[in-house]
């Protein structure tokens, strides 16, 4: 690495950054390549490109990682999307929105999972309190089940936003 400005360098900086083997001793301060963290739980968490990246890079299974940058067109201005589908047709790329990276997580992954079940008696009978944990955010959400779920007629549903003050203490003016 000579200055850590040209392009060499910053890809060096990048693959070192990047390698989990890697620690702060391995990096020049201040360097040429600023980092961005995403969040915890990628797109479903936060609609941005940093996020993108990472969660492209996991799905590839590679290092979650990216490397996000901003494409400028010949005069200085910020390429949008037309500018962008011409850039990926002039150099073979294929283009993504983020919009469709969240759609298809949506679509395709588990982001909640059950972790447990206890049968509670209430004055309306026997139900079954199963516990689910989203994997995104750790919020803990609660289902009591009263028969077969798989059931035909299927069962009704009843879906409960928690107002802490309102459940708990019975106030209703917040």
């Amino acid at each position: 690495v000579t200055t850590g400005i040209s392009a060499a360098d910053r890809a060096h900086t990048i693959r070192v950054a990047i390698d989990p083997a890697a620690g702060p001793e391995d990096l020049a301060r201040p360097g040429h390549i600023p980092p961005l963290r995403a969040q915890t739980g990628g797109v479903l968490v936060r609609a941005g490109q940093t996020e993108a990246s990472v969660d492209l890079a996991r799905l590839a299974g590679l290092v979650p990682a990216g490397v996000i940058c901003e494409i400028m067109n010949d005069d200085g201005t910020m390429a949008r999307v037309p500018d962008l589908l011409e850039f990926c047709k002039i150099h073979g790329l294929k283009m993504i929105s983020v919009a469709s990276l969240i759609r298809y997580r949506l679509a395709h992954e588990r982001y909640v999972e059950r972790y447990g079940e206890s049968l509670i008696e209430t004055q309306w009978g026997e139900f079954r309190a199963v516990a689910y944990r989203s994997a995104i955010d750790s919020d803990t959400h609660l289902a009591l089940v009263k028969g077969e779920v798989a059931g035909d007629p299927a069962p009704l549903v009843r879906m409960h936003a928690a107002h802490m003050l309102g459940d708990v203490f019975g106030v209703s003016n917040t």
